[in-house]
């Protein structure tokens, strides 16, 4: 394979020509984790399809890679160990006993008795009563009430200020001008959320959801966004300084579709 073909291939994940293989590696697990197509919802085919094909990409740059590098010999297997010179693999069976005299083989039964005269062999049943009129075999069930959904309740202006808010599920609720610096939102699902003028400040988002979400005039200085899914998500005016997107020169949040008009980028440009 030619040098720019390896060349491409690292490209594709992000490293320099001539990466260690425990570099490739772990730029693959990073990017796979964040183009995997479960990780974009079934009702957004176009993103499902690229995130399909940028998946076939990645894999096809590691296994390219991985067939250039050496691998190492492994070291030849001891031989099993051989049986002791006093193992016994036959052992004769003793010899049965003969039955002694004392043990009976057949016991002679009693005969038995013939049957009193007493003793009746058929006794008539006596006929069944017909089922009362008043006795009901079948009672309708009554209709189960309807029951309406719950309505969540309104979040805006809520202070979640460090709370623990791991895994949890706050898709479509509205967050508006909530306080949720130094919250942990690690894995969280904010699917579509409103979090316009939210106070994110030092939050931590690694690998949550924010598909679709809201986040006009939010405040995300110092967050951790890392692995974070921001795909079609509204970050109008949004403040991103400081805010952790990846190592290096490697993005590692997923912007497909994101709308970042006059949006504070986190070197401090604003986003035209």
């Amino acid at each position: 394979m030619s040098s720019n073909n390896l060349d491409h291939y690292y490209r594709i994940l992000g490293l320099e020509p001539g990466a260690s293989l425990e570099d490739v590696n772990q730029a693959y697990k990073d990017l796979a984790f964040i183009w995997h197509p479960d990780r974009v919802p079934e009702d957004n085919q176009r993103l499902r399809q690229k995130a399909e094909a940028k998946l076939k990409e990645i894999n096809q740059a590691r296994d390219e890679l991985r067939s250039q590098k050496p691998k190492t010999p492994k070291p030849p297997s001891s031989p099993p160990p051989k049986p002791a010179s006093n193992t016994y693999y036959y052992r004769a069976k003793s010899p049965r006993r003969e039955p002694t005299q004392s043990r009976r083989y057949y016991q002679s039964r009693e005969p038995q008795q013939p049957p009193s005269s007493s003793r009746n062999y058929y006794q008539p049943r006596e006929p069944q009563q017909p089922p009362s009129s008043s006795r009901n075999y079948y009672q309708p069930r009554e209709p189960k009430q309807s029951q309406r959904p719950r309505s969540q309740p309104d979040l805006s202006g809520a202070n979640f200020q460090g709370v623990d808010l791991k895994e949890k599920d706050l898709s479509g609720r509205n967050l508006s001008n909530a306080n949720l610096s130094q919250a942990n939102l690690t894995d969280a699902f904010l699917h579509k959320v409103n979090l316009s003028g939210a106070n994110l400040e030092g939050a931590n988002l690694f690998r949550a959801n924010l598909f679709q979400a809201c986040l006009v005039q939010a405040n995300l200085r110092d967050a951790n966004l890392i692995g974070a899914d921001l795909s079609g998500a509204d970050l109008s005016g949004a403040d991103l300084r400081g805010a952790k997107v990846g190592t290096g020169d490697r993005l590692l949040v997923k912007l497909t579709g994101a709308i970042l008009s006059g949006a504070i980028l986190p070197d401090g440009r604003i986003h035209e």
